[in-house]
């Protein structure tokens, strides 16, 4: 079984100035308890023939175990230990401050793509606790204080603001009385309501260019704000399919324009994640062939998105694209950590267990006027 803890907090809700507390306390989850030692989660997990994780994103931190089923009783109860009585000592929280800041510098101050991504977000969601990055920011990260992340603990890791997804070889009448008995002590507390501040529109178009002795192939990435699926699911749907057609394949519009026919690309990308608790992202991207540059590729990009405005997409192109999500989205099933992610990541942005369950039902109801 795939055993998950979804909790409704991630970077975004982080205090001003605070920005990295979300994933640093991520790290300190494994540093002991009241009643546990630094590290014999994790210990306790591998000697059982199992492996666990965690993640932080904008919106959410989830913790996740695979393990033999006879086993997920107690993988519940040492979540729930933690969940509610972390007690990391002073040495370990020096220790992981040390490590998480080698992360920020590993990931994304020595990788330029990465770097470039970060400001490229700052800009796209100004004013905005998206703009910050998931890591955060080295000089906040250098500041952050255990007295900092307690509190923060304290006030988001509460069950009314969690979700336990668990998928395998087991049955609703194997867990619910295992959740009851295992979570059911856990005591509610009263969760700050989510009031993020509202993206300004951008007065002009921005365009970043990073320069650096460790790039040795030029790229174009531009970024757009889009609806995400909890705000405007018509429009979730149609950018699903749409982002198919431009870029689901060789076969596909972007491939076939810019590499195939044009030879201005050696590769294309044209993806949507609407997925989030507020707003979601369209990226565009593209790697240009050698002697192409950056601007005319640009141009090119620019040409066929005009192209799309203007004449729209066919019916042929609907049809073949509903066919390769509602397979991908069959595939999917087809793993044990693979749906409980789809389906965690989905109820913990603010979708219901309908539109997952139901997704290539939906997709198939979208129009060419979508």
């Amino acid at each position: 079984v795939t055993h998950m803890v979804w909790l409704r907090v991630g970077s975004a809700d982080e205090t001003p100035g605070q920005s990295g507390k979300a994933h640093f306390l991520e790290h300190m989850m494994f540093k002991g308890t009241t009643a546990a030692k630094p590290g014999e989660f994790s210990r306790t997990v591998r000697a059982l023939g199992g492996n666990d994780n965690a993640f932080t994103a904008y919106d959410y931190t989830a913790y996740f175990e695979t393990i033999a089923r006879e086993h997920l009783e107690k993988m519940m109860a040492l979540d729930a230990d933690r969940l509610q009585n972390l007690n990391p000592p002073p040495v370990d929280y020096a220790s992981e401050h040390k490590v998480i800041m080698e992360e920020r510098r590993e990931r994304t101050d020595n990788d330029p793509s990465a770097a470039l991504m970060e400001q490229m977000k700052a800009v796209l969601f100004i004013n905005h606790p998206y703009g910050n990055p998931v890591i955060g920011w080295m000089h906040e990260i250098e500041n952050l204080q255990w007295a900092q992340l307690k509190p923060f603990y304290d006030q988001y890791y509460a069950p009314n603001n969690a979700l336990v997804v668990i998928a395998g070889d087991v049955t609703v009448e194997d867990v619910k009385p295992l959740a009851e008995k295992i979570y059911g002590t856990w005591p509610r507390r009263d969760v700050p309501e989510r009031t993020w501040r509202a993206v300004p529109p951008l007065p002009a178009p921005a365009h970043l260019t990073l320069r650096h002795k460790d790039v040795r192939q030029p790229a174009f990435i531009r970024l757009y704000r889009a609806p995400s699926a909890r705000a405007d699911k018509t429009a979730a749907f149609a950018l699903d399919v749409l982002q198919d057609i431009m870029d689901g394949g060789a076969a596909t519009r972007l491939y076939q324009a810019l590499v195939v026919r044009g030879k201005l690309a050696t590769g294309v990308g044209f993806s949507y994640d609407g997925v989030a608790w507020d707003e979601g992202t369209l990226t565009l991207s593209a790697t240009p062939a050698p002697g192409v540059t950056l601007e005319t590729l640009e141009k090119a990009l620019d040409a066929e998105l005009a192209l799309l405005v203007k004449d729209g997409v066919t019916d042929a192109e609907i049809a073949e694209s509903k066919a390769r999500l509602k397979d991908a989205a069959a595939f999917a099933r087809d793993s044990l950590t693979g749906p409980a992610m789809v389906v965690g990541r989905g109820l913990i942005s603010g979708l219901t267990l309908d539109d997952l369950e139901y997704w290539p039902r939906t997709v198939d109801s979208v129009l060419k006027s979508d």
